[in-house]
């Protein structure tokens, strides 16, 4: 792989690589210790295919869900059975792994703009803006579902249907849309 070899969106793999290595090292403790991940069906995120396939999961936080998934994914696909003991896997994890995630929470940080380059796919909500509830919805921007098929041609995405961390809020039709629009060969909640 050459040293400044980019995913669809621009971002240099080297660097992308080595955020990955350093958010899962600083992070490794947290999943394998303190919170105890119980992890299922390593077997079937192995047998998935490379490209295209569809995630769909509840959020409860603004980034330790990716994050696990991260972990997760990478050492199921370097053959940990259920585990994510021996963080070797992440030296050369999986780099088309990507999330979709608001735009105005992605820009409101230095910790969420590293976390957008590591795979975000930053979408604007049509419900939500300035952090405030609005009433008259926006229209869809046809570009952020073009951003989600390209994710998906070139590997996995996780979508958060309802959209915010906060408990007992709707489930938006932004996943729906993206299923009906782009209809991802595999899609797994």
């Amino acid at each position: 792989m050459g040293l400044f070899k980019r995913n669809p969106f621009g971002h240099i793999l080297f660097l992308k690589r080595w955020l990955i290595r350093i958010a899962g090292a600083l992070t490794h403790q947290r999943y394998k210790g303190f919170n105890q991940l119980h992890i299922e069906g390593s077997d079937t995120l192995r047998s998935l295919p490379q490209t295209n396939v569809l995630f769909v999961s509840n959020h409860q936080t603004y980034f330790a869900d990716v994050v696990a998934m991260f972990h997760v994914f990478n050492a199921s696909l370097k053959g940990r059975e259920d585990s994510i003991k021996n963080i070797n896997y992440l030296w050369r994890p999986k780099l088309n792994i990507y999330f979709v995630a608001a735009k105005e929470t992605m820009r409101s940080g230095i910790l969420p703009r590293i976390m957008a380059y590591a795979g975000a796919i930053k979408v604007e909500r049509t419900w939500r803006a300035k952090g405030q509830d609005i009433q008259q919805k926006k229209e869809v921007n046809t570009e952020d579902i073009k951003n989600v098929g390209i994710a998906l041609n070139d590997g996995w995405v996780i979508t958060f249907p309802q959209g915010t961390t906060r408990s007992f809020k709707p489930i938006r039709k932004g996943t729906a849309h993206i299923k009906k629009t782009i209809n991802p060969s595999l899609s797994l909640s």
